[in-house]
């Protein structure tokens, strides 16, 4: 792995973690190119509808949690694994990819998110 991909995927990991547990705007400013691009439908796009986003769940959903289960980086593409508990114990199971600009800043996200089911046919965990 080349250290620029390296870099990538540590970054894409303290991005994520940074504005999930509830610092937004320090995420946008250390991680986030000139543009940013977002897929997720909830989310608006650009930098500020990111960040505004990530402070009202962090408002109304304190004490959540997040664990990395797999950070996999390819070319300018990095894409994280997590298992996410939220009050209640609400779990859910997020793909999340980001693209990187030549700088090695975050320009672009595309994730799904989905519910972890009380038990599953094949008994195997979703993370």
């Amino acid at each position: 792995m080349s250290d620029d991909t390296a870099a990538n995927k540590a970054n894409a990991v303290a991005f994520y973690r940074t504005a999930y547990l509830g610092d937004p705007s320090r995420a946008i400013a250390q991680y986030v190119g000139d543009r940013y691009i977002q897929h997720n439908p909830a989310v608006g796009g650009g930098k500020q509808a990111f960040i505004d986003y990530f402070d009202e769940m962090a408002r109304d959903y304190p004490g959540k949690s997040i664990e990395f289960v797999r950070a996999i980086a390819e070319g300018d593409l990095v894409a994280l694994h997590t298992h996410q508990v939220w009050p209640g114990n609400d779990q859910y199971v997020t793909m999340d990819f980001f693209r990187f600009d030549e700088q090695g800043k975050i320009v672009e996200h595309w994730d799904s998110i989905q519910g972890v089911p009380a038990e599953t046919k094949n008994g195997n965990p979703m993370y």
